[in-house]
This record gives structure tokens, sequence and C-alpha cells, in this order.
């Protein structure tokens, strides 16, 4: 409450950022339109009194973990450590973290005594020294994620939503994944892209697959199926990258997938047939792909610096998981994948079409998530919107196909879909290579960003037929201590409390 408010008072001021549509309607709005300002017309709490055009000459000391705010005519950084915004939060962080030391491996206790000085100081120095030293740490078998990490939210994309993870090393999984990684140096020679953004001796890719134990912020309920840090471009290419696939949610995914979802957007009963058998193993392997090879594949020129970023501004998220995506989908389809045993040549044909199938069903399903309005803000559906929507423009692969009065994505052509994947993805890495910020926008908001209403109200009416949500949240293994008399713990017993609603207001405090 503000001073001097009453309780009804405090229900008025916050009734309309609740009830009311036209306040605060959309949390990162990348394309408000014309004359529009993309600070303004974002309802998140980012930026307070500021718009693009306060930042012009504007030098961010802190910029992935700070707010810029405006008091009395003069551009601040609130900074997010100890000391600054967020103080008890962030003391409590620490507190697990220092906590977790003396257990950790050598390399592990370095890397967080790095960020442990981190949320003390505040300073993008020490970030990076953090970065340095958790790639660096590659054989702990229980590893975290935990930072100012992605920039999804802000339509800079430059501030970094807090998230954190802790998990463990699946070494049954992690056994192919790795020799993927091992392979990176094949995989770049063969890029479809110009050879000077190739990248030489290419190095320091850890890949594990890996059993989420626990996930917070911006990673949990609601997570990612895989993960390749640190996003620094300039350490990615001097000292490497962690890449992660998220065993056990894959894995949940397609569990609680029902057939009936796959049969309802699949033209023939051979596609929801060739999901049903192999889309899991289909969208896992291009999940590696997309982490391991695709997201620490390439070069930039050197005018960028060694920050894309800072070139291609909002569109730069979009892009780059449209690179990673596009990797992909192009070597799926490469005897490597047989060669590197990760799948086997009998089935290689029909896992390539299971994924490109999936792919641009993907494109049409995912219009269930956005209920208002006519275009796409999250940069993983503008990622996959622009691909499909390319593709049906500038190739023979795909098809839109109207029955009964319902519409389908039909992939029909795989040859011309990866044919025309790596000419999409040359341009996307010279966009990328050269900070080509009018290529990006262009290509987005020709192909990533609109669409049809109508379409979207179909979608949405034969998912809610299936009784199918929008999104998927995830209930996470409780871990109880067990004690020997003495007190000292001997194991730790997992269990799964199947009431998501429960568990959440248990993680609020509200429940124990």
């Amino acid at each position: 409450m503000r001073a001097g408010e009453t309780l009804d008072g405090l229900i008025g001021r916050m009734q309309p950022l609740f009830f009311d549509p036209n306040v605060d309607t959309i949390v990162t709005n990348k394309t408000p339109g014309s004359g529009k300002d993309i600070l303004a017309a974002s309802a998140n709490n980012l930026y307070v009194g500021v718009s693009m055009k306060d930042l012009d000459g504007f030098e961010e000391k802190h910029p992935i973990n700070s707010r810029v705010v405006k008091h009395d005519g003069r551009i601040v950084e609130e900074v997010y450590r100890i000391g600054g915004k967020y103080d008890k939060e962030i003391q409590a962080i620490v507190g697990h973290l220092e906590a977790a030391i003396p257990y950790a491996t050598p390399t592990m206790s370095t890397a967080l005594r790095a960020l442990v000085r981190f949320y003390r100081t505040g300073l993008e120095s020490d970030r990076i020294a953090y970065d340095i030293a958790w790639v660096q740490d590659k054989e702990s078998p229980v590893d975290t994620i935990n930072g100012f990490v992605e920039v999804y939210m802000d339509p800079r994309g430059m501030k970094g939503a807090w998230e954190a993870l802790v998990f463990y090393v699946n070494r049954e999984k992690t056994e192919g994944i790795r020799r993927l990684a091992a392979s990176a140096q094949w995989f770049e020679d063969r890029m479809p892209w110009a050879p000077r953004y190739r990248k030489e001796g290419v190095r320091g890719i850890t890949a594990n697959a890996i059993d989420v134990v626990v996930e917070s912020g911006d990673s949990g309920p609601i997570t990612p199926v895989g993960i390749n840090l640190p996003n620094d471009q300039d350490i990615r290419e001097k000292y490497g990258s962690k890449s992660v696939s998220l065993s056990n949610v894959n894995e949940a995914y397609d569990k609680s997938t029902s057939a009936e979802f796959r049969k309802e957007f699949a033209w023939s009963p051979e596609e929801a047939e060739r999901a049903e058998r192999w889309s899991s193993i289909a969208s896992e392997l291009t999940t590696d792909l997309h982490e391991v090879i695709g997201h620490a594949s390439g070069k930039i020129a050197e005018h960028l610096k060694g920050s894309p970023q800072s070139f291609l501004k909002e569109q730069y998220s979009a892009l780059e998981e449209s690179r990673a995506d596009l990797v992909a989908l192009y070597f799926l389809p490469d005897p490597r994948m047989v060669e590197l045993g990760l799948i086997d040549a009998a089935d290689h044909q029909q896992i390539v079409l299971a994924e490109y199938e999936g792919y641009a069903r993907n494109a049409l399903v995912q219009l269930r998530r956005i209920r208002e309005g006519t275009q796409i803000e999250e940069d993983h559906m503008r990622n996959r919107q622009m691909i499909v929507q390319w593709l049906l423009a500038n190739s023979s692969a795909i098809e839109v196909r109207r029955r009964d009065d319902k519409t389908y994505y039909a992939m029909i052509d795989a040859t011309a879909f990866q044919e025309a994947v790596g000419r999409l993805l040359a341009e996307v890495q010279r966009i990328k290579a050269e900070g080509d910020y009018g290529a990006a926008k262009a290509l987005f908001e020709t192909y990533g960003v609109h669409f049809d209403p109508a379409l979207r109200d179909e979608v949405v009416a034969r998912v809610e037929h299936l009784n199918m949500p929008s999104y998927t949240g995830f209930v996470q293994p409780r871990l109880e201590p067990v004690r020997a008399a003495d007190g000292t713990i001997t194991d730790v017993a997992m269990s799964y409390p199947l009431d998501f609603t429960k568990q959440m207001l248990e993680y609020s405090g509200r429940l124990t």
C-alpha cells in the first residue's frame, strides 16, 4: 500500500492491471506499431519512465542485471546485487550458494565463488569471470544454472530475467550428446553459409543430457527443453559453451501429449502414426543439434566487437533461435547422424519425416497460445512461425490444405524442406554475422510476427474441443533427507507430489 492508502484504494488501483484488457496488454511488445515506443508499450518492469530515444548515447554499466529508471530527468541504473535492488532476495541466493561450496568439486567451487562475487558487486567484469569459470567446469556430476540469464522479456534483448536450475548428469543419455559435441568442427566445416562465417578450431563445447531436480524463476515451472550458455558471443568463441538437454523434461512432455492431439492436426493417419512412434526421438535429437551445434556455431564480423545483440537489437533473440533451429533441421537428414550412432539407419527416414511434419504442424498449433491480438511477440514462437511461413512462400516443401473446414500444414517434400532450410540458414547467419538490423526486421515482420486471427480462432476451437492446455506446467520432485540415528544424511528420498497448485503454494511459503 502507498502511504495513507486504504485497502479499497489499493484494490481500486490494482483492478485495471488485472481486469482491463486495454491496460498493459503485452508484457514484451517489440512491434507496437508506427510511432510507438517498444519500451513504453511493454508491460514489464525493466524500464521505468524511459523510452528508446532516452537511451540514445546512454552507456549501461550493468546491461544484464539492472533496470533503467528516470529520476528527476536523470537516467540511472538500479543494479541487481547485494546492497542494491532485490538485496533481500539476492542475499538468500548467496546464502544457499555459499552453503553448497564445501560439497562441490574444485572447479564447481571456483565457479560458485565467482557467482557469489558477481551477486555482491553486480559488475559486468565479475559476470564475465563467472561465465568463464562455469564453462571451464566440464566434469561436475551436479551442476547449476543460476543468475540473470535469458533476455527474451526485454524488448531490447539486453536485460536478463532471473532463473535457476539444479540438475545432475544422465550418464546413459549423455554418451550420444557428447559424440555430437565432439564432431562440432565436422558440422562447422559443412555449414551452408559463406566460409568467412565458419569457425576454425571449434573448442570448448561441453554437452550433457541432464535430469532436472528443481527449476525456479524464468525456467520453471514452465520449462525449456534444452539450454546452451553462456549467451555472450565473445565467451563462446574464446572459451566455448555448455549445452544441456533436459531429459526428464522431454520425457514428461512426450508422455503427457495425447494421441488425439497429434491426430487433430496431422493431415494423414500415416503422419499421426509417425508422430506417435517417432516424435520423441526426433524432438530430442533436434533439440540436441539446436543447442550443441546450432548455438555454438558460426562467427561474426570484427566490426560487431563480439556483440551482435547491440546491432540487431530487439530482433536478435528470435534470429538466434531461428539460426539454431535451422542448423538442427538442416543436419537431421545427414548420414552423419547414423555414423555417430545417434539413430539407426533403418529408422532415419521416418525420424526425419516425423520432425519435419511436426515442425510444420507446430507453426499452426502454437497459435493457440495467443488468445488476443494478431501478432506474435515471444521469440521462440516468432522463430518457428518465420521458418515455416518462409518455407511456404519460398519452397515446395509445405502446403496449406483444407478438409472439413479445418486447416492443415502438410509437409510434402522432405528433400525440398532441407534444401530450403539451407538457403534460409545461409541468410540468417549472414544477418547475424554482419549485424544487419534492417534485414532481420524485414524477415520477421514479413514472415514471423503477423497472423490471421480467423486461423487462430479455428486452432483455439480445435484445441479446446480436446481439452488441451495452451501451456504446460511441471510438477517438480520433492527431495527429503534420509537420516541415520546420529542425524547424518545417508540417502535422499524422491517423490512426485502430483498437485501443481499445492506445490506452488508450498514454494510460496503459504503451505508447510
